[in-house]
């Protein structure tokens, strides 16, 4: 069976009409015979369209998108998704960054732009905690007030009227961890 050259495409929101259509032009450019889109944000947790895609691609195939940001929502999801890929034998374009993973440059391209994402994102939070620290030793910090704790009466006495923790949580709007814990500590 032929090697096939298959698009995917997604924007963050359905308003985004104009940037999904100049990413299905470019992919049409770039040679794609099949292109699966959707308009979901890269943080939900399903993009069915994206596992469509990597279920569709067989070894020989290129997954072509316009760039990483369309593809991945994070460097562990990158890797994720390329080694889901690579143990396919589907090679990876990101047309942005003129990449392919089909050429030795390719592969250590993605890997150091990989490694320099988390590199920052590391920096970044390491940044974060000494600020938080900072502002702590200086009073000015004080972190996310604990809203669960403070409906801690209204989950016992629901709890003692038969109510399941999916009930008390969808009721008082806190997850069901938080309702857990609560009759733990109780």
């Amino acid at each position: 069976m032929p090697s096939s050259i298959v698009g995917y495409a997604r924007t963050s929101t359905v308003e985004q009409i104009a940037g999904l259509e100049g990413q299905l032009r470019e992919l049409q450019a770039a040679g794609c015979e099949r292109v699966f889109q959707e308009q979901v944000s890269s943080v939900d947790k399903t993009r069915p369209e994206l596992e469509r895609a990597l279920d569709y691609v067989r070894e020989g195939d290129t997954l072509v998108v316009t760039k990483l940001d369309r593809l991945a929502r994070s460097m562990p999801n990158l890797m994720e998704i390329t080694s889901k890929l690579k143990a396919k034998g589907v090679e990876l374009r990101v047309l942005a960054l003129n990449l392919d993973t089909s050429t030795p440059t390719g592969k250590l391209m993605l890997n150091l732009m990989g490694s320099i994402a988390e590199f920052e994102r590391e920096l970044m939070l390491e940044r974060q905690l000494e600020g938080i620290a900072k502002a702590k030793a200086e009073g000015k910090y004080q972190g996310r007030a604990p809203t669960a704790r403070r409906k801690s009466d209204d989950v016992l006495r629901l709890k003692t009227e038969g109510k399941t923790a999916d009930a008390i949580a969808a009721e008082l709007k806190v997850s069901r961890s938080s309702v857990f814990r609560i009759l733990r500590d109780a």
